[in-house]
């Protein structure tokens, strides 16, 4: 662990990378260190398989930026850049594969942090971009109020919930499921093993992993297609980004953690989440479209799945970032999430206030339930 950060007697600094090698060591030392904080989804491993095999084809190039106070390193910010028209734009590694947006940040530093600190430490960013544009950001993770909070924001266009865990399961089931609810999903549970032996399992082994992934994109094809939306699973490189984040390798644990639930050979629920400081973030799941799909299968290995965290001796549990019926059961605490749009050009300025203005019409949207209800119409009838 690094020593406590120090009466500020030295300026700050920042020092910003664009080779993952160059920055490998400090950030992994920083993940390690428990005086930090940071979501699961800015891991080292899993910003540079993203990068990899999704960013790099998206002319995305790394842009890390390393901050520094009185000498002592206080936060990572791991940022990609890509040329829009005549501007440079910088966001999040991870697109959309990340549902929380995050610096790594030294609890002390960033619980004391003034917005002129936060300011006057990202400002040599502005040699490098026009702009930031940092979404879906929590106000607070694991205690700690987001840094970035301080400067200039707007709320994100989607809410996220999460949930606190309990070591007692059935003690936390009792807590969130009616009497009811329970004797319901016992019956469902019933149901599906008339079609065989349920076995809900955590991949272990390389093919493990695959066969768990080969069912979740062919359910989650026949989904998407079904909504009538495009599957971001399928763009270029996801699937390999996804494979070699959960690949199981002798000696580490993979970023990706993969479960399925199965019914004899047939897999008929697949879930996936990734793991920081006590916290499971979900980041996928998939259902089969077959018949077995009438004794909710997903519903049943989610209540596995949160057993099993309770079990490892995780605090919290999410769902990631947006709203659905299936997630309020575990997770029905608000997880507050916002925007940034900072310039740092008078071109910077310009991209900054259309992205604003988009995020706003795009948050207007989703929470108007008459115009979302005709998108996803409108979505549906043009795949039918």
């Amino acid at each position: 662990m690094m020593p406590a950060v120090p009466v500020r007697s030295l300026p700050s600094r920042l020092e910003i990378h664009q080779d993952f090698a160059a920055v490998e060591a400090i950030w992994r030392r920083l993940e390690a260190d428990p005086g930090m904080v940071l979501t699961p989804y800015q891991r080292f491993d899993f910003a540079a398989a993203w990068q990899r095999h999704v960013g790099a084809r998206n002319g995305i190039t790394p842009l890390i930026a390393v901050g520094y106070d009185a000498g002592t390193p206080v936060c990572l910010l791991p940022l990609g850049c890509r040329q829009v028209a005549a501007t440079r734009q910088a966001e999040f590694l991870g697109g959309k594969h990340a549902n929380f947006n995050m610096a790594i940040w030294r609890r002390d530093y960033g619980a004391t942090a003034t917005a002129d600190a936060i300011e006057g430490l990202l400002a040599p960013l502005g040699d490098a971009v026009d702009a930031l544009i940092l979404l879906n950001q929590p106000e607070r993770w694991n205690g700690l109020r987001n840094p970035l909070l301080l400067l200039p924001h707007s709320v994100s266009a989607d809410p996220a919930y999460h949930g606190a865990l309990m070591p007692d399961f059935e003690a936390l089931l009792a807590a969130r499921m009616s009497t009811s609810k329970r004797k319901k999903l016992r019956n469902r549970e019933r149901a599906l093993a008339q079609h065989g032996t349920v076995i809900f399992r955590r991949a272990e082994t390389a093919e493990d992993a695959q066969s768990i992934l080969a069912a979740f994109h062919d359910q989650k094809a026949q989904r998407m297609r079904e909504l009538g939306v495009g599957n971001v699973f399928a763009e270029p490189g996801v699937a390999e980004f996804i494979a070699e984040a959960a690949a199981i390798l002798p000696g580490r644990e993979p970023v990706i953690e993969l479960y399925a639930l199965s019914t004899n050979d047939e897999i008929v629920a697949t879930s996936a989440g990734v793991v920081a400081g006590g916290r499971f973030s979900t980041m996928f799941n998939s259902i089969t479209r077959t018949a077995t799909a009438q004794a909710s299968p997903g519903q049943i290995l989610l209540n596995r799945l949160v057993q099993s965290t309770c079990e490892r001796g995780l605090h919290t549990f999410d769902l990631g970032v947006g709203e659905a019926q299936y997630k309020e059961i575990f997770c029905n605490d608000p997880e507050p999430l916002f925007d940034s749009f900072l310039p740092y050009s008078p071109a910077g300025r310009m991209v900054a206030a259309a992205n604003r203005a988009a995020y706003a019409a795009k948050r207007a949207i989703k929470r108007n339930t008459m115009i979302w209800s005709t998108v996803q119409a409108a979505r549906r009838w043009r795949t039918a």
